[in-house]
């Protein structure tokens, strides 16, 4: 081989590699070029609002480009969710709520037009929920004892719930079999309208994220009477667990992750998983989740991953034992 041959395929190869390079980098660094919007598939004013709506807030210190949130309730999450499986799979798109009752306990109870764990891809988990049960200030409960002694004297109990088939719920359904009571559920589109309606004086009871109810407790239009956890919540410390109570009912709560549409580059999953560490991480964020009541538990899209299909299982098993139905 001639020496100026040499150098043709040097530079030539060199040529290759410079571009194959800046291909990947230009592919990596230009996302995001556009605003991205986070579809809550719950009605504004509820705990997945709230954490959508304080990440929007914190995200364009690590972002070029903002993020716009976007209500989109109905049928207890499965509308919303419906809404990010058909959209286009290049990141611009995401669910916030994933881990819902609409991905980990409705697909025990009926078909859905989407399969949670083939359809979506986890991007990160944020936040769990603890599940709350409440009373109006006025009643005369102010434990689950009184309130299974107030069914049980003749008393209609009644629920107010965010949606069928969600971690709220099952939480009630549970509640009634484990105690021996009848509760009547009444499903709203998200926790919001539910609390309003127990704020109103219109329901016996009703269950939501302490984000959701602590603003009523402290008002002294609630009085909090359980928490369905295996330990008392850190937000709330002096309410007893429903096991504490002789209610052997202890739930995941309401797990709060993003997800987008299956197909999207890995690439860029990378990018908001990433990015959404960063905001977890932020002192400012920190902040606004504490005066929400919401506990940060950030897990990136492996191990998000790894852990839905457990909540998922324990879920299933809950509802065969119970033998709920929608």
């Amino acid at each position: 081989m001639t020496q100026m041959r040499k150098v043709t395929l040097f530079l030539t190869l060199t040529l290759v590699i410079m571009l194959t390079v800046g291909g990947l980098c230009f592919g990596a660094g230009s996302f995001p070029t556009q605003p991205i919007q986070v579809i809550v598939p719950f009605s504004a004013g509820g705990a997945t609002d709230l954490l959508a709506r304080s990440v929007e807030k914190i995200w364009t210190k690590y972002s070029p480009q903002p993020m716009l949130v976007i209500n989109k309730p109905g049928a207890a999450g499965i509308m919303g969710t419906e809404y990010v499986v058909r959209s286009k799979p290049d990141g611009y798109t995401l669910l916030f709520g994933y881990g819902a009752g609409a991905h980990l306990i409705v697909p025990h109870l009926q078909k859905l037009p989407y399969e949670t764990f083939k359809d979506l891809v986890p991007v990160a988990r944020l936040s769990i929920h603890s599940i709350v049960v409440c009373v109006g200030g006025k009643t005369p409960i102010n434990s689950m004892k009184d309130l299974i002694a107030w069914e049980k004297a003749g008393n209609k109990v009644t629920a107010a719930v965010s949606g069928v088939g969600g971690s709220n719920d099952i939480t009630i359904k549970a509640v009634a079999k484990r105690a021996k009571i009848n509760i009547t559920s009444v499903p709203f589109e998200g926790g919001a309208p539910a609390i309003t309606a127990l704020a109103g004086g219109h329901l016996t009871i009703g269950v939501g994220q302490p984000s959701e109810v602590m603003p009523h407790i402290l008002a002294g239009r609630f009085k909090a009477i359980g928490v369905a956890l295996e330990s008392r919540d850190p937000a709330m410390p002096q309410i007893p667990t429903l096991r504490e109570q002789g209610i052997d009912v202890s739930v995941w709560g309401a797990v709060m992750g993003t997800a987008a549409p299956a197909g999207t580059p890995p690439e860029v999953i990378e990018y908001l998983s990433s990015t959404l560490k960063k905001v977890c991480e932020d002192t400012g964020f920190k902040q606004i989740m504490d005066s929400l009541y919401q506990p940060i538990r950030y897990q990136n899209s492996k191990d998000f991953a790894a852990f839905l299909p457990t909540a998922h299982k324990d879920y299933g098993d809950l509802v065969r034992e119970l033998d709920i139905k929608m």
